[in-house]
């Protein structure tokens, strides 16, 4: 008697998660680490650099007190650290000034930095990041460029455009489900970009039209964000194109009076609901 294998459907990896500081940025590293772990995340960001003058940040010098109390948590709560943020290139752009904070980022296991580009001058834009992927590199770090519709590198494309140019290994552009799918980025660009030019992708969602002047756009990116999946942004569709080995994470900011803990695992909670 003839026998027949049964076809088994394939599994689909599900990838790790990670949360980016913004999240919940009033909250210091150490303990950020630890409500991280509660949420359930495997690992974080830490904005280690303000992203704009008087920004909330928090440093951590390789060596000091503080770093160790941070590289405690990670290793007790078994997660890791990521990426740290967040840098601007802009015309007065010097990556030496990055020295310190890499080598104290290195120190604790990050892998990657986010950084965005507002220079108008192209050339000199993409000089400047690849010098900075240079220095990163020194460290074991590589370095992704994030595209923001109120910059000189305002779409998905222009980001991309940059990284290639810039002919750095350890470049990436990063996807960050806002800003790339506001300013025109469709999930067909992310099938379409070469192998291992996206690194990093940070979800959330968004609700209404999208914003159309420079303030809007920031208000936006840093008020107007919702968990994965309660918005109208196709994050699952982005999710079924996700590039092989590229870190996926949540950055939403909290915009009410949710408690940071509350906050970390509704974020996990509704990511994983939606990417399994």
């Amino acid at each position: 008697m003839e026998t027949r294998e049964e076809t088994m459907p394939a599994r689909i990896s599900v990838p790790p998660l990670g949360v980016a500081h913004f999240s919940a940025i009033d909250v210091e590293p150490a303990k950020f680490v630890s409500m991280a772990a509660a949420a359930g995340f495997s690992s974080i960001g830490l904005r280690l650099h303000p992203a704009f003058p008087g920004a909330p940040y928090y440093e951590l010098p390789a060596g000091s007190d503080v770093a160790r109390d941070v590289k405690a948590r990670l290793n007790g709560e078994g997660i890791s650290l990521y990426d740290i943020e967040f840098v601007v290139i802009g015309p007065d752009f010097n990556p030496d000034a990055l020295t310190s904070m890499l080598a104290g980022a290195s120190a604790l296991g990050a892998r990657r930095l986010s950084v965005c580009g507002d220079d108008p001058d192209r050339g000199r834009l993409v000089a400047n990041f690849g010098a900075l992927c240079d220095l990163a590199a020194a460290f074991g770090m590589g370095v992704d460029l994030e595209n923001m519709g109120w910059r000189a590198v305002a779409s998905f494309q222009d980001s991309l455009s940059i990284v290639q140019d810039s002919e750095r290994k350890n470049g990436g552009a990063l996807v960050d489900a806002l800003h790339f799918f506001r300013n025109g980025g469709q999930t067909k660009d992310v099938s379409a970009a070469p192998q291992g030019m996206i690194k990093s992708i940070q979800l959330c969602d968004a609700r209404g039209p999208a914003p159309i002047t420079a303030d809007q756009m920031v208000n936006e990116a840093r008020t107007g964000r919702f968990a994965p999946g309660l918005g109208a942004l196709p994050i699952a569709s982005l999710m079924q194109v996700l590039p092989a080995g590229a870190a996926v994470s949540v950055e939403v900011p909290i915009h009410s009076s949710q408690a940071p803990e509350e906050h970390l695992r509704h974020l996990h909670d509704a990511a994983r609901a939606l990417i399994g």
